[in-house]
């Protein structure tokens, strides 16, 4: 009887076990599927990019470390309508009035997480940056402003900015047009506002203190994606050459204090730059102590 009573508490031990095996089974299962749902269920940027707050895998050369981040807080309701000048229209005078209309963005607010990036940030907020024929941008705190251009037709392109200058990168942000300044008659415009097109954005000016640790380098795109099987953007910075496959803001650490020359093309597959008048452009900046 002995014998007995102890084989059928060892059965029903192995049943417990199983049933518990079998509960811890399901629970996984359950764990799993809510994982993947919280995931599928990430902000994305135009780009196609999950904001988890993760940094790239860093590219080094000529003792300069290159990689991105995706950890910035997220607008994907933010929209910029530009309202005047309109497209194709005829500016006349000595400054061209700029008219726009935000919504989901506070412009001349401090981004919510600008105090967890480890770069310039405009202490009068988020803004506006407005490239002229992809010149060096001017920055707007107000919907509304007037803009000294010169004759000519131009191209401009406009989009939102946080407040440490990262751009916000989906379709509704931005607003690219030709317009016509002055008394010089309209013509046709040549620019391909259906091609593929690479704006610059950052670096920009001079830096100076912790400023010249982390310098962001950030662009914008039109009418195009990068892969690491497609477009991508060479960029080459005192001589080094960087490709990035992604598009997002990047950080570059290492730069000398003094010049710095920055040189973004906009190339294909092949490592061609792809036509258009602004997918090969070089800048420079300075660093100060």
């Amino acid at each position: 009887m002995k014998k007995k009573h102890l084989s059928f508490l060892a059965i029903a031990a192995m049943l417990i076990a199983s049933a518990c095996e079998g509960n811890r089974s399901t629970a996984t299962t359950e764990t799993d599927s809510t994982a993947t749902a919280d995931h599928s269920g990430m902000e994305h940027d135009s780009a196609g990019v999950q904001h988890q707050g993760s940094m790239g895998t860093p590219m080094e050369k000529g003792g300069l470390k290159v990689y991105s981040y995706s950890n910035s807080v997220d607008y994907p309701d933010a929209k910029l309508t530009l309202n005047k000048p309109e497209k194709n229209s005829k500016v006349t005078g000595d400054s061209t009035a700029f008219e726009y209309e935000v919504k989901d963005f506070q412009l001349s607010q401090q981004t919510p997480d600008a105090g967890t990036h480890e770069h310039a940030n405009s202490k009068e907020g988020q803004h506006i940056h407005n490239i002229v024929d992809n010149e060096p941008y001017t920055a707007h705190y107000k919907p509304t402003f007037k803009k000294a251009i010169e004759p000519g037709q131009h191209v401009v392109l406009s989009f939102l900015s946080r407040s440490y200058h990262e751009s916000i990168k989906h379709e509704s942000a931005y607003d690219l047009r030709v317009i016509n300044v002055g008394n010089t008659a309209s013509k046709a415009a040549k620019f391909d506002e259906d091609g593929q097109h690479l704006f610059y954005s950052r670096p920009k000016g001079e830096y100076k203190g912790a400023d010249t640790k982390k310098v962001m380098l950030d662009f914008y795109l039109v009418n195009t994606t990068l892969a690491k099987d497609g477009n991508k953007v060479r960029a080459t910075i005192n001589g080094n050459e960087f490709i990035l496959d992604q598009w997002l803001p990047y950080l570059v650490e290492g730069l000398p204090m003094g010049e710095n020359t920055f040189k973004l093309e906009l190339i294909n597959s092949q490592g061609q730059v792809i036509p258009g008048p602004y997918n090969t452009v070089e800048r420079k900046i300075t660093l100060k102590q």
